[in-house]
């Protein structure tokens, strides 16, 4: 009754959430999976697979934040209404009167002003079900639950899910301490993504911080999914969880490539350089990595080209008057030493871009943490800028 295994080759709706200005990313990420009837949504994709499917998408991809099953859609215009909708699901489906269970409630609506209240009539609503059914009911618990349910509110549409990931992928497990300000790892993965990165040349961040950038260049290169890290993923503590299956998928490193290039991190900052040391010692990339601590004005690029993407101090981390001479310092390393390169630098300070010197040729609005920003990409040459666009103009813009 209460271990029903229905979804092994049923199909069903999912929705990936993420960050904004990924969804693109993350939408070709699932179709490479295999899913069906990809939809583009704000912070989020839509699709539907099966059991499996929802098992890959919490493995495989790199730009989600979590994957949520849908189970009741419905229109409410107050909070009362929304109780009895919930009320109405078949919840030994889902839980026993011995499990614990956790809401989570986004509410963008003009008619629901508090998501706490909202949050509150979901779990009155399981509780009286079970009440009335069982004499005893589930007891909430935050820390560890076994079920976690979404509830998502946009004016009068709710929608009600299972959160199949439990904590936000985009911690993947392999962090052990962070610098100041860190990127966040579903934010670099997506930015190495947009940059068209593979694992095709050798890979440099000259501001490495704690080393997420190239830890996730190095997961993309060898096709290591993100969640092998993960102790643990909310579905594994599901009614219906496939412990067979999911091993199956884990285990399958059929999909892993060679990497021949090599990723090399700098950082001005020793403390850096040592927390992104203990980071990839913890990622298993020792091999693919080299960590130095070194001044920007001292870089040198490696033999033959390679991908530059960084993700330099904003104004939060450095005084102001230092702040321009280090975006100037950028533009001259790129300029001078890597001809030939391509680079992407993230910046919430458009000011202190333009101080690069360099015309990018693409921008792409994306958000770190609160911050606004421009991702910005810099095809790297040498000469007047002209005379490469007559050679390459399919860059021209």
């Amino acid at each position: 009754m209460f271990n029903l295994k229905l979804d092994n080759i049923m199909k069903f709706e999912m929705i990936a959430k993420t960050f904004l200005g990924l969804e693109e990313v993350l939408a070709e990420e699932l179709i490479a999976l295999g899913a069906n009837d990809v939809q583009i949504q704000r912070r989020a994709v839509s699709f539907s697979g099966d059991q499996a499917m929802l098992y890959k998408a919490n493995l495989h991809c790199r730009t989600a934040s979590r994957i949520l099953k849908p189970i009741l859609t419905f229109k409410a215009s107050n909070a009362d209404e929304v109780y009895e909708e919930v009320k109405k699901v078949k919840w030994e489906l889902y839980l026993t009167p011995q499990s614990t269970f956790a809401i989570d409630s986004t509410v963008y609506s003009d008619q629901f002003r508090h998501s706490k209240y909202v949050t509150y009539r979901v779990k009155d609503a399981i509780a009286d079900y079970f009440n009335e059914w069982y004499d005893r009911r589930p007891t909430v618990s935050v820390a560890n639950p076994q079920l976690t349910l979404n509830i998502h509110i946009a004016q009068q549409q709710c929608t009600l899910s299972l959160d199949s990931s439990g904590e936000s992928l985009h911690k993947r497990g392999y962090r052990t301490e962070q610098t100041e300000a860190p990127i966040n790892e579903a934010l670099a993965a997506g930015m190495l993504l947009m940059a068209g990165w593979d694992g095709q040349c050798d890979f440099m961040d000259p501001m490495c911080g704690s080393g997420t950038l190239l830890i996730e260049a190095a997961m993309i290169a060898l096709n290591i999914p993100p969640g092998i890290y993960r102790k643990e993923f909310a579905f594994e503590r599901w009614n219906d969880f496939d412990e067979e299956l999911f091993d199956i998928l884990y285990n399958d490193d059929s999909y892993e490539r060679d990497f021949t290039h090599t990723i090399y991190g700098s950082d001005i900052s020793p403390r850096a350089i040592k927390i992104a040391e203990e980071n990839v010692r913890a990622a298993g990339l020792t091999k693919y990595i080299k960590l130095k601590i070194l001044p920007l004005q001292k870089l040198n690029p490696p033999t033959g080209k390679c991908l530059i993407v960084t993700n330099p101090p904003y104004g939060e981390r450095i005084t102001s008057n230092n702040l321009f001479k280090l975006y100037e310092d950028i533009g001259s390393m790129l300029k001078h030493k890597f001809a030939g390169s391509t680079a992407w630098v993230i910046s919430s300070h458009e000011e202190c871009l333009q101080r690069i010197g360099l015309k990018p040729s693409k921008k792409i609005k994306l958000l770190n943490g609160a911050l606004q920003c421009l991702y910005c990409q810099y095809e790297l040459f040498s000469g007047k800028r002209n005379d490469f666009l007559m050679k390459n103009p399919r860059k021209k813009k």
